[in-house]
């Protein structure tokens, strides 16, 4: 299992009038595309004043946040319907019911199923068992909250025991949309407007396994592309380094709408800790993943998670991820000091203390701002295809993307995809012109 990479709690924006559902949503990405079910499920059933919590579990500061925000929602919000759902309320359903605040908990089934936001008639808790899952939900989305780009599930659960990870037990096992589902999903995405589609899932890259015929990841994005020519980019989010199929590297060397930019699920750079979290790989595999990318692909750049601070994790063992950093080249760094989840094998094992992993994960995260500042700089000069998002309203212009997932500052109009020349970086933006 991939430790979730993860986002801002996000709230919707402030121009959003009464009578729409707030959602507020922690962790993956995943979580993101979630969100925007449920708001439209809520919406279906006439819900307006209600505030819906999409939780995580990946740490257990992700819950503390998460209770935290239901509590200071319930003080600001005295009236409203608070609604909590997510991995956190999967793995321990009896404690979030039990919050005072709460007047729904959902688990991770039911919060895609369009009867769990019914206005009455829905039991206060509402949480089956996830292992007994076995299908997706048949659920698609209209858009997605007036983005231009969209995360769309693809893969749910997880079938694999990393020994830190919680997230099985809250996501259920492996299982795949079909393709013919992900292309309806997309096409229709991508008349409402979005540009970009990611695509997500627990463990994408165990996508297909459990389809007829078995169909890898890479070839339903091949599937995808034939299908959808209308769609101008395509990006992946987290990926398990073993398991990038011969499909998803002829696409990076084939195929302009595939954005060079990957992110995987590193973890840690030392071998011995890779394999005290019951990873798939070595050292030796990312350094060759990112080889044989940027053979193929030489603009390629690379985003990681990584833990500091696991169990027995010496300074040698550290110094190892560390270095792993600038041998592997990468850019994007998540970086997570190791959080003890009761019920994991990892939590049974003799544990760095709090201080040094704190410390571990400061040296990490200076390594990834420097090696994105590096980046950065090496873009000034260069042509690039930014999709502009939003104009934050700051003074400084409309913001975007371009294909290596730098935010670019560029004038233009929201939704478009603009070419331009990159002028400098600040602040850790590009500033380009159009070209």
């Amino acid at each position: 299992m991939q430790t979730a990479s993860t986002i801002t709690p996000s709230l919707d924006p402030p121009s959003q009038t009464e009578q729409e559902p707030e959602v507020v949503t922690f962790g993956c990405r995943l979580n993101a595309y979630e969100s925007e079910v449920m708001r439209d499920h809520a919406r279906a059933n006439g819900l307006s004043d209600v505030v819906i919590f999409n939780s995580c579990a990946v740490t257990t500061e992700a819950e503390r946040q998460f209770r935290q925000a239901v509590r200071r929602a319930r003080r600001e919000r005295p009236d409203a319907m608070i609604i909590v759902t997510g991995c956190a309320v999967q793995v321990d359903p009896e404690r979030y019911a039990a919050m005072p605040e709460v007047d729904r908990a959902l688990g991770n089934m039911e919060k895609l199923d369009p009867r769990s936001f019914a206005a009455e008639g829905v039991p206060r808790l509402l949480v089956n068992d996830i292992m007994s899952a076995r299908e997706t939900a048949g659920h698609l989305i209209e858009g997605f909250a007036e983005r231009t780009r969209a995360f769309i599930e693809v893969q749910q659960g997880c079938d694999h025991r990393c020994t830190f990870c919680i997230i099985p037990y809250g996501r259920g096992p492996s299982r795949s949309v079909p393709m013919g589902e992900i292309v309806t999903q997309v096409r229709k995405l991508v008349d409402g407007g979005v540009r970009e589609v990611v695509l997500t899932g627990v463990d994408v890259t165990s996508y297909g396994s459990d389809l007829p015929g078995q169909p890898s990841l890479g070839q339903m994005m091949r599937r995808l592309l034939a299908l959808v020519p209308e769609l101008p980019r395509l990006r992946l989010s987290s990926l398990d380094p073993v398991e990038i199929d011969d499909d998803i590297y002829r696409l990076l060397a084939e195929e302009p709408r595939l954005m060079p930019h990957l992110h995987l699920s590193v973890q840690a750079g030392d071998d011995m800790i890779l394999k005290r979290m019951k990873r798939r790989h070595l050292r030796g595999d990312v350094l060759d993943v990112c080889r044989k990318v940027r053979d193929l692909r030489p603009d390629a750049v690379f985003g990681a998670d990584i833990i500091a601070g696991f169990p027995t994790e010496s300074e040698e063992m550290f110094q190892n991820s560390l270095r792993l950093v600038e041998e592997a080249g990468l850019t994007w760094l998540h970086v997570f000091p190791y959080s003890e989840r009761p019920g994991t094998p990892a939590a049974r094992m003799p544990a760095v203390p709090k201080p040094e992993r704190k410390e571990r994960a400061a040296r990490l995260r200076a390594a990834g701002q420097q090696a994105e500042a590096a980046f950065l700089e090496s873009r000034i000069g260069t042509m690039a295809q930014v999709l502009i998002e939003e104009d934050p309203g700051d003074g400084k212009g409309p913001r975007g993307r371009c294909e290596h997932y730098a935010p670019v500052r560029l004038d233009g109009e929201i939704g478009a995809i603009q070419k331009a020349r990159i002028l400098n970086s600040e602040n850790g933006e590009l500033t380009g012109v159009p070209a």
